[in-house]
């Protein structure tokens, strides 16, 4: 099976843990991974996609270093203000929330993909009031249509690294996720 490893940056991949397959480092962000992911897949064919990363965690059942996998994600913020409400876009055809079918034994969970990861109490009291999600990262959703529109299979495999509230960094722990996360990652790949 060829399989592609797709990450945001370099510190999330152990690369030796990884000879076997190939890597691409797309970049922080939904542009960068989806520009990064359009290309590659333009010039390359995969038998399966997986995204792996960090992320952080809405839901309280979700512990610090957990390992997840992502079904549900939605681009959180493609819409407009309605004086003080956020409306998706109803007369646009616009997908903004892609479905992956469950392909491990993890916890499987809904996440989003943002600009700009919350830090405000308001705006996540408004996020989980209005998407409910478990988890957000900043790529998730890109690597999901892209993916679809090339009709590749993917899966995108998230380690806890902090929860998500007011910023904190002391609160974060990227080793043990990052640990954690590729561990998981290599034994999905020979579950295969």
């Amino acid at each position: 099976m060829k399989i592609l490893l797709i990450s945001a940056t370099s510190d999330e991949i152990i690369k030796e843990c990884f000879f076997n397959n190939e890597i691409l480092i797309s970049g922080i962000g939904m542009v960068n991974t989806t520009y990064a992911l359009t290309k590659h897949l333009s010039e390359n064919s995969y038998d399966l996609v997986i995204n792996m990363g960090v992320a952080g965690s809405f839901n309280s059942v979700i512990k610090i270093g957990d390992v997840v996998e992502v079904c549900e994600d939605t681009f959180s913020e493609i819409g407009f203000e309605n004086r003080m409400e956020f409306e998706p876009f109803s007369d646009f055809e616009i997908t903004n929330t892609f479905n992956v079918e469950e392909k491990t034994d993890l916890q499987h969970v809904k996440g989003i993909t943002v600009n700009t990861v919350h830090g405000n109490k308001d705006s996540i009291t408004e996020i989980v009031s209005r998407l409910n999600p478990d988890v957000e990262s900043m790529e998730g959703a890109s690597v999901f249509k892209v993916c679809q529109e090339f009709a590749v299979p993917c899966m995108q495999i998230r380690a806890i690294s902090n929860k998500v509230e007011k910023r904190n960094k002391e609160n974060w722990d990227l080793p043990l996720a990052i640990k954690n996360l590729n561990t998981t990652v290599q034994r999905i790949i020979t579950e295969l």
